[in-house]
């Protein structure tokens, strides 16, 4: 999984990729969504819901199967599994100048919104 993520530039030196899955599959396994083919992970990806809305982590697909349907695969079977706990709206965050997954993103519906991300680090993973 973390050799996906890496491939996919979504590991960044602030998170440990391990820890992020320990706590996923401690807090809610149900979101942690994997895909395979055969023995190969060629994809993931993380929802989440707080009780008011959804939120996807870690969306990633092999650099080789990209454009082949595979994240809109697991962004669609992770917005079934939030609806189905009476999630009403799925938020996401898409890196400065990652032009490509605003335009993936875009494909599937989401919009741009007038919200500014603030975050405040709590432990410090590396």
């Amino acid at each position: 999984m973390v050799a996906l993520w890496r491939a996919c530039e979504l590991v960044k030196p602030q998170n440990d990729p391990w820890r992020d899955i320990e706590r996923k599959m401690a807090d809610s396994s149900w979101g942690f969504l994997i895909a395979e083919d055969g023995d190969e992970v060629i994809g993931s990806v993380m929802a989440g819901y707080d009780g008011h809305r959804g939120w996807i982590n870690y969306l990633a697909s092999l650099p080789s199967r990209q454009r082949k349907g595979v994240g809109t695969a697991l962004m669609w079977r992770a917005a079934a599994l939030l609806q189905e706990r009476g999630c009403p709206k799925i938020n996401l965050q898409v890196r400065d100048g990652n032009e490509a997954a605003l335009a993936f993103y875009a494909s599937l519906g989401y919009q741009d919104e007038p919200v500014t991300s603030l975050g405040l680090r709590l432990q410090r993973d590396h």
